[in-house]
């Protein structure tokens, strides 16, 4: 059996498995395989880099931006407009095939700007240029998810990237949980927390560590956190980074439509072609870098 045939079983079972107290400790040993499987499938074959033939891209400048989307929501048009590098734009799918970088010289910053190719669903399996996609946006400092407001999908295609990036281990607009963890040689598991634990317990934490073969160790609960989120701690290769959710191709929808999608927490309204945003877009950038 496969890595994502074993991935889709575990899925599986623990979408079929009722939440209570009887089964809180198999869906925590589930939800722990699945992570290890995730984190396997995603490296790369012996003698090859994380991110692949034509896409070691040297970071340079003050910040890297990455544009990832699904192919044809105009990418490579955010690239053509908002930078010197010229990226071939066109309305079939899949124009842009390697990593085409790009430099935003802002308020006396350079700012990187990186044109991926569309990924497709299942990137986090794999396919299409997926692992090489997301390897580079595990090096970002900004994530733009783009999406095509006119598509009339926008939202689809939201919630679908959201969660390919979630299965790899990308953590968009979040903090680590406040938790102390440090693996120890000897003396057993020890549990203590200075705040009251609803989302996790004691049980389901010894699971977890008994899923990693971890016998040893100190876990101190500063927050409550969930099982996903203390997986993600024991893990160690998370990347937390901040996200803006650009909504492009604004003039191919309605007014009350552009008006919904700018309401909407880290998320912006753009149209290249139509010019419009062009300055919120930077302000924007500018403001989730931080710089």
């Amino acid at each position: 059996m496969s890595i994502v045939e074993k991935i889709k079983d575990i899925e599986k079972e623990i979408a079929r498995t009722q939440i209570n107290k009887a089964t809180m400790s198999h869906l925590c040993q589930l939800r722990a395989r699945l992570a290890k499987l995730r984190t396997t499938l995603l490296e790369p074959p012996k003698g090859a880099s994380a991110a692949g033939d034509g896409f070691d891209v040297e970071k340079v400048g003050d910040a890297r931006v990455a544009l990832i989307g699904f192919p044809s929501v105009g990418k490579s048009t955010i690239l053509n407009t908002f930078t010197t590098t010229k990226s071939e734009a066109a309305a079939y799918e899949f124009t842009t095939l390697t990593c085409i970088p790009g430099v935003i010289n802002y308020k006396d910053c350079r700012i990187q700007l990186l044109d991926l190719p569309g990924i497709i669903e299942g990137a986090s399996e794999g396919k299409g240029r997926g692992r090489q996609v997301i390897g580079v946006a595990r090096s970002a400092d900004l994530v733009l998810l783009v999406v095509d407001a006119g598509s009339g999908k926008a939202d689809r295609q939201r919630e679908l990237l959201e969660a390919e990036l979630e299965a790899v281990g990308l953590r968009l607009n979040q903090k680590p949980a406040n938790v102390y963890f440090k693996r120890k040689k000897t003396g057993g598991v020890s549990i203590s927390s200075t705040c009251r634990l609803e989302s996790i317990n004691e049980t389901a934490v010894a699971q977890i560590l008994h899923e990693y073969r971890i016998h040893s160790a100190e876990v101190l609960f500063r927050e409550d956190c969930t099982v996903e989120q203390f997986i993600d701690l024991v893990e160690g290769n998370r990347k937390y980074v901040k996200c803006l959710y650009v909504y492009h191709k604004i003039d191919m929808t309605s007014i009350e439509e552009v008006r919904r999608i700018a309401a909407l927490p880290h998320s912006m309204v753009l149209s290249c072609q139509a010019k419009l945003n062009l300055d919120v877009f930077l302000d924007k950038m500018w403001e989730y870098l931080g710089l």
